[in-house]
């Protein structure tokens, strides 16, 4: 699977431009500015739904527009949708993705120009994983990275995964709404409090159930990224380091110890258990009633879920050095990738987003490396020179961004020439013919007035 081309109008820097791709390494070169990281996080939106750089879609819009459209046409597509929520079943060699980001209403997306659907219809079917110089944050930054980097993970691994966080912070975003209420407006024996109290409990429920859930999945990818985690980080490093990740629930009442039941038996037992953890988790949103109140948000959910990474069993975040930070981050985009190739059969389309200029000479090669042994790379770089000298990527293809840029720059020049509203050229030509009157006017009057004075 490969994008053989991509259009983007209205996007961030973009108003409008075209590209044509290689199936293998396309090596996007300009300058700092020129919107090169732009390009490639199109490609992470359509296929994951979010971008690594902003926690909404709607900065991905130009300015003074309402609208972006990102469309994609994908090669050797092979995929059978579900007839009750794309209405066809396809296996083409070229499928055009249309995605369209709406400043105002739900963004909605196109698949070969057919009925309009959500973007969560989408989402997986072009997997792409991104490299890029904030990935050392997944190790020392807080935990809202990580949070972004597993619910990417999630969409790409976990069928409905997208909807469930969407249900989830839906919730989340409704308790919190009550409990600043209660907080703003809290009055002894009022009825009105009566009446959000009683709102809360139902929301608190709903809030709970759909966290458990939640939780539950991002326990699955967890698991999923630790297979291949650990082997990824000693070939990297070229050590006996043994490296893990750790997921650290806020729901920590739900318990992640393995059991073994017989068949027969296990479903009651994940009934029962499922029912002590509601129980257990409830009874700690009574606890801490006073305090979320008092903050009017809430104090605990999977809005507060982080992992930890760690390196030979300590806490990479506190021990681990500048390069072993960068090579752990490397391997657990590297998991990410490995487990979306096992998931899908086929491998995922990578991104190097200006990655060599932030690494030594050592890790540049083994990125390389690692590049060349896949389908479709897309590298940002603002100098060839940050690349290693490498035959099989000077053959492929090179794509001059500040050349793109200067052609948008020149089409804009013409379209505001050439897009004046006629009613303004109509405008313009009335003053013009007015003051030419009111010239004309003036000097016959000057000339009649000479006229008179001969007569006179």
């Amino acid at each position: 699977m490969y994008v053989s081309k991509l259009a983007l109008d209205h996007f961030r820097s973009w108003s409008n431009c075209v590209l044509d791709f290689s199936p293998k390494i396309n090596i996007l070169l300009g300058s700092n500015g020129l919107g090169k990281t732009n390009i490639v996080e199109s490609l992470e939106v359509i296929s994951t739904g979010t971008s690594h750089r902003v926690s909404s879609l709607m900065p991905l819009i130009e300015i003074n527009h309402n609208c972006a459209t990102i469309r994609a046409n994908v090669k050797d597509f092979n995929n059978t949708f579900n007839s009750n929520t794309l209405d066809s079943s396809n296996d083409l060699n070229e499928t055009t993705f249309e995605l369209s980001i709406n400043l105002k209403g739900a963004n909605r997306v196109r698949i070969n120009g057919k009925k309009s659907l959500y973007m969560k219809d989408i989402v997986g079917l072009v997997p792409c994983v991104s490299f890029t110089p904030r990935d050392q944050n997944l190790i020392v930054s807080d935990p809202t990275v990580r949070r972004t980097f597993i619910d990417q993970a999630g969409a790409l691994l976990i069928p409905n995964y997208l909807p469930i966080l969407q249900e989830y912070n839906h919730i989340a975003k409704q308790r919190s709404a009550l409990l600043k209420s209660l907080s703003n407006n809290y009055s002894p024996n009022s009825m009105n409090n009566y009446n959000t109290v009683s709102d809360l409990e139902v929301w608190t429920a709903k809030f709970i159930e759909a966290g458990i859930i939640l939780t539950k999945l991002r326990k699955q990818i967890i698991e999923l990224l630790n297979n291949v985690f650990s082997n990824i980080v000693k070939h990297l490093s070229n050590s006996s380091n043994f490296a893990s990740i750790e997921y650290n629930p806020s729901f920590s009442e739900i318990d992640f110890s393995e059991n073994n039941f017989e068949d027969d038996f296990e479903d009651d037992f994940e009934e029962n258990n499922d029912n002590s953890i509601r129980l257990a988790i409830s009874e700690h949103f009574q606890r801490i009633y006073n305090g979320e109140v008092a903050r009017g948000y809430n104090l605990i959910g999977p809005h507060r879920d982080d992992f930890t990474i760690l390196l030979n069993n300590y806490n990479a975040k506190e021990f681990a050095s500048n390069g072993e930070s960068w090579t752990l981050a490397l391997a657990l985009k590297m998991a990410l990738f490995k487990s979306l190739e096992k998931k899908n059969g086929k491998k995922p389309i990578v991104i190097l987003d200006d990655v060599f200029a932030q690494l030594d000479e050592s890790r540049r090669k083994q990125i390389l490396e690692f590049a060349k042994n896949q389908d479709q790379v897309f590298i940002t770089v603002a100098s060839l020179s940050d690349i290693p000298k490498d035959k099989s990527v000077l053959e492929n293809s090179i794509i001059d961004v500040s050349k793109i840029a200067k052609k948008q720059n020149e089409d804009d020049s013409k379209s505001l020439e050439n897009n004046i509203d006629i009613s303004h050229k109509i405008l313009l030509e009335n003053i013009v013919n007015i003051r030419k009157n009111s010239v004309d006017y003036i000097e016959n009057n000057q000339n009649k007035s000479t006229d008179l004075g001969d007569i006179r």
